[in-house]
This record gives structure tokens, C-alpha cells and sequence, in this order.
């Protein structure tokens, strides 16, 4: 499969580039702008529902892109898999990711030299249906002029294994690195609001104790978390709301949330 194609244009996002544009834009717009240094940002942890629910907590931390739109040339990008049982993490064998907005290159040189390290596995069905990952290409092409792509679908997976990937792949000022994870899952709004907030502290507070049920990309974000608390990078939230803040009913919600990690 030499690209791999959209699974979830049309039904989590438009399919119709010009209603994907005006989209990506009104939630750009309308996004606040949070008070960092974008140049000092080496990581973002955006969520990944439906635009309708999480696109305006995932366009916080995608606003503050903009001024680098020129600077970051490779995105290194991982979410959970939601549908293939999976050990470690996948690397697709595709060479191209595509969108409704145009094609994404693989940067192969970078799956190859992670290629041998534990737990990283080469599997085109963990990335056919994942809308972790795809959800978070158009924002990345809204915001961003050329770049390759580092797609990761990771599974169970100690943190650990996941930031031995990360440091392999860390690489300079060109190199972002973006967590895909939604928060809780089908709590009463107050209970959601509660339960999301702990996890907030502990993603702030660098730890790499998170579970499943607090953030279902737990296994990519603790190898994050992992890692940046080494180099000493700092986590701030930008955005923290659910579903009945957004477009839902509030007897069940999921919970959403965008921070950015930075030097």
C-alpha cells in the first residue's frame, strides 16, 4: 500500500476541501491564543474525536504553529490504536498519508532507523482505519507549509519502549512531536470535568502513571511525559473541556485536552 488513504473524511471530518478549509480556519480563528514562546514548543498532546466535539480544544494548540509554519519540516506523531490489537508500535509501510487537503510523505528514513529498536513493528492494517493520527493531518497541513510525517500507532506499551522511539526521533528545531490522546471516556459531565482535571495534573506534573481510563493515548503519553521530565521540559494545559462543551449531551461525555511541552 504505497499510500495510505483516508478512512475518516467525511464522517469525523469534511470530505469537501473547500468545507475542510473553512473549518480548519473558523476553529483557528475563533481558538484563544495562550501566552508561549511558540519557538520554545517541542511537543503538543491534542485530542481526536470528531472536529464537531475536540476540533476547537485540538485548534489551541494547533494556533500556536503558525509562527513556525516555515520552521518545522518533520512531525513525529502518535496516537493509540483504537480497532488491531497491537503490541509496541506500528510504522506503516505506506510512503504516503493522504488527506482531503493533498499527500503527506513518510519520512523513511526515519521509520528505518527506529525500525530495530523493541517494540516498533511495521503494520499497514494498524494505520488502514486509526483516526487517532488522521485527524490531526489537516490541522498539520492548515498550519504548516511542507513536512514529512512520522506516523506511530502505538498499542501496549511501556513508556519506556515509547520514549526510546521519541529520543531516537527527538531532532532539532524542525522536529515536532504530537501526542494524539482524548481523555475520559462516557462519564456524567461533573464526574468527567473531575476525573479530567486529576489527569490534567498529572500530565502537568510530568508523571507517567497515566491509565486507560484517564487518557486512551496513555501509552504514547507517558513515554512523552517520560521523556521530557529527563530533559526538563515544562507541560502547560491550553484547553480542558468535553463533549457537553462542545457539541454533545452532558449525561456522557469525553473529555478533551491540549498542553504543549516545551523548553
Amino acid at each position: 500500500m504505497e499510500v495510505r488513504q483516508p478512512a475518516v473524511a467525511g464522517t469525523f471530518y469534511q470530505d469537501s476541501p473547500d468545507r475542510l478549509r473553512l473549518d480548519l480556519g473558523n476553529m483557528l480563528e475563533d481558538a484563544d491564543s495562550p501566552a508561549l514562546d511558540p519557538f520554545a514548543i517541542k511537543a503538543l498532546i491534542v485530542p481526536h474525536a470528531g472536529y464537531v466535539y475536540s476540533g476547537p480544544v485540538a485548534a489551541t494548540a494547533y494556533k500556536l504553529l503558525e509562527p513556525r509554519r516555515h520552521q518545522i519540516k518533520r512531525v513525529v506523531l502518535l496516537g493509540p490504536s483504537h480497532h488491531v490489537p497491537l503490541t509496541g508500535m506500528a510504522a506503516p509501510k505506506s510512503k504516503v498519508f493522504r488527506t482531503p487537503l493533498g499527500d503527506i510523505p513518510v519520512d523513511q528514513g526515519a521509520i528505518n532507523s527506529i525500525s530495530g529498536l523493541p517494540g516498533v513493528v511495521l503494520r499497514d492494517d494498524a494505520h488502514a482505519g486509526e483516526h487517532s493520527l488522521e485527524v490531526q493531518l489537516p490541522f498539520l497541513q492548515w498550519v504548516l507549509d511542507d513536512f514529512v510525517l512520522i506516523p506511530l500507532v502505538v498499542g501496549h506499551a511501556d513508556s519506556e519502549t515509547v520514549a526510546t522511539v521519541l529520543e531516537q526521533l527527538w531532532g532539532g528545531e524542525e522536529t515536532l512531536i504530537v501526542i494524539s490522546s482524548d481523555l475520559s471516556h462516557f462519564l456524567p459531565y461533573t464526574a468527567a470535568k473531575s476525573s479530567d482535571s486529576d489527569t490534567s495534573e498529572l500530565i502537568t506534573h510530568l508523571s507517567d502513571t497515566i491509565v486507560g481510563e484517564q487518557a486512551c493515548g496513555c501509552h504514547p503519553l507517558n513515554g512523552l511525559l517520560k521523556l521530557a521530565r529527563s530533559k526538563g521540559l515544562t507541560v502547560s494545559t491550553l484547553d480542558l473541556r468535553n463533549s457537553g462543551d462542545t457539541a454533545g449531551t452532558r449525561d456522557q461525555v469525553v473529555g478533551y485536552g491540549s498542553y504543549a511541552v516545551y523548553r
